[in-house]
């Protein structure tokens, strides 16, 4: 059987810019990448009870780190230095970085930000967000009236 595929020259470009705009900045990159900005990896994961924003800081010392959380958002962020230990500068390759890094991710609604605790250990993050109490509907009574007799008695 034979499939058939659309083409779509749009597609094709975005993917060639891509290619093209990896390999020129492969090209122009220096080996002092110390100022340039990064982003931890972060996994995520879910309990009954609450949620867990696990993120790897190798490198990264505890009171370096600041966790905030405002708005329903978590940032986390700070910075790694690197330590300029070589006696001689042949290095081959830089693929480690450096500098300062945020990283911010949404929170449910309704979270209560008094209630979220971190751990930090062997350079990972563990944020513990307790889930928010899910809303309930409220069954709103109808207030009995009495028909007002002097209204009626004016028509």
């Amino acid at each position: 059987m034979t499939t058939l595929v659309r083409w779509e020259p749009f597609r094709e470009l975005t993917g060639l810019q891509g290619e093209v705009s990896r390999l020129m900045n492969g090209l122009f990159e220096s080996g002092a990448r110390t100022t340039e900005g990064w982003a931890p990896a972060l996994d995520v994961w879910e309990t009954e009870s609450e949620l867990v924003y696990a993120f790897d800081l190798p490198g990264v010392r505890e009171d370096e780190i600041t966790i905030e959380a405002h708005d329903d958002t978590l940032t986390v962020s700070g910075g790694r230095e690197r330590k300029v230990e070589e006696q001689n500068e042949r290095y081959y390759r830089f693929e480690r970085r450096y500098g300062s890094f945020a990283r911010s991710v949404g929170l449910p609604n309704g979270t209560d930000d008094s209630k979220v605790t971190a751990s930090y250990r062997d350079g990972v993050l563990e944020i513990h967000v307790p889930k928010p109490e899910e809303a309930k509907p409220r069954r709103i009574a109808i207030e009995a009236t009495q028909p007002d007799l002097e209204a009626r008695s004016a028509e």
